[in-house]
């Protein structure tokens, strides 16, 4: 069915809806995200317009990522409503073509699709994703060096000089360059010693690289430094797993990570729970059009236009819910990585596929 001249146009339809949905959406967040920029651009002309529009794009491909499994559905629901509308559908079905084969092309496209998804848009959108850390601490670097900002990213590390607790605001090639920085120093018998505050740092072996550094002690004035360097036993490994998360990681790189973080005997739920998303994704599409198929193959004649739309819509939300709540706990370690990722795209497909072998077959 698939290679053969109708196969081939119901896929093209699918397809075209899909694509048109994801860039629709792409706009759509791309205009949000700049708005919001604007926003925080606010009050400084250096500013350009062209720089926050170019963050806006590198920024989005990640979060359409995590939406592409509803531009499927939503797609493939606006695919074969069409086709109803149009009767293109009682056709097919006129000529002896099941339901089952005018599903299976649009299965196979989605199969096509994840694999693209995972194995180019994904690498693809983590590389923005860090050129996006990198325009932000350009425009709104000098902002986020505040100690009472308690949020961003935190480690502690001990050498034999005594304790630092660093805080960053952002980070930057998995940990590597960090912006925004805050650090409390105390000496070897935990006595305070002095707080920093940095533009950025940059992990070196054996030590962190300070620019534009601010010293802060007790019995003396502030005193500014060009350059200060912080002694570290920290390897670039080790500082993945606090100033890095699973998402900015290229599907490509998964692996290594994971290596090297139970080398270091660092906890890999959250990099083994992302590979394995990953993996899932051209099967989770497939599911998104056995959910989409089965509340939207009705004749337009009967009615009930509406209720199929919320259907679906429903069943996609419900499903959505079921993936957070794996992946919540996943990452608690209450659920193995492989249960957590692969358990959404069974539940979806086989509900799918029961609820359209029920309408077909009875």
């Amino acid at each position: 069915m698939f290679m053969n001249t109708l196969g081939r146009y119901f896929a093209g339809r699918f397809v075209t809806a899909a694509l048109g949905v994801f860039f629709g959406l792409f706009v759509l967040l791309v205009f949000v995200d700049y708005i919001d920029l604007l926003r925080r651009a606010g009050g400084r002309p250096h500013i350009s317009a062209l720089m926050l529009a170019q963050t806006s794009m590198f920024r989005v491909p990640q979060l359409l990522e995590r939406l592409m499994p509803f531009c499927i559905l939503i797609g493939a629901m606006t695919c074969y409503l069409a086709l109803s509308r149009r009767l293109e559908l009682v056709v097919a079905r006129a000529a002896g073509i099941s339901a089952w084969q005018f599903v299976a092309p649009a299965l196979w496209s989605a199969l096509l699709l994840g694999l693209i998804a995972t194995a180019l848009f994904n690498p693809v959108s983590a590389a923005m994703q860090e050129r996006a850390k990198q325009l932000e601490a350009e425009m709104f670097g000098d902002s986020s060096n505040s100690l009472q900002d308690a949020s961003g990213f935190w480690i502690n590390q001990i050498t034999s000089d005594g304790q630092a607790i660093i805080n960053a605001a952002r980070s930057q090639q998995q940990g590597v360059l960090l912006t925004g920085l805050t650090v409390f120093r105390f000496e070897t018998d935990f006595s305070f010693k002095d707080r920093l505050e940095a533009r950025e740092a940059t992990l070196e072996p054996g030590f962190w690289r300070f620019k534009d550094v601010r010293r802060y002690t007790l019995d003396s004035a502030p005193v500014d430094e060009e350059t200060l360097l912080l002694p570290t036993t920290l390897t670039p490994a080790q500082v993945r797993n606090s100033f890095s998360t699973p998402e900015t990681v290229s599907f490509w790189q998964l692996p290594s990570y994971i290596r090297s973080s139970e080398s270091s005997g660092f906890a890999t739920s959250g990099y083994r729970l992302q590979y394995h998303k990953l993996l899932a994704r051209p099967f989770l599409l497939a599911a998104m059009v056995m959910l989409a198929a089965s509340v939207s193959l009705g004749f337009f004649r009967f009615g009930g236009v509406q209720k199929m739309v919320l259907s679906g819509v429903a069943a996609g939300f419900l499903l959505y819910i079921l993936s957070k709540v794996t992946e919540d706990l996943s990452k608690a370690e209450l659920m193995h990585p492989i249960a957590a990722a692969w358990l959404p795209v069974f539940v979806g497909g086989l509900a799918g596929f029961m609820a359209l072998l029920y309408q077909e077959d009875g």
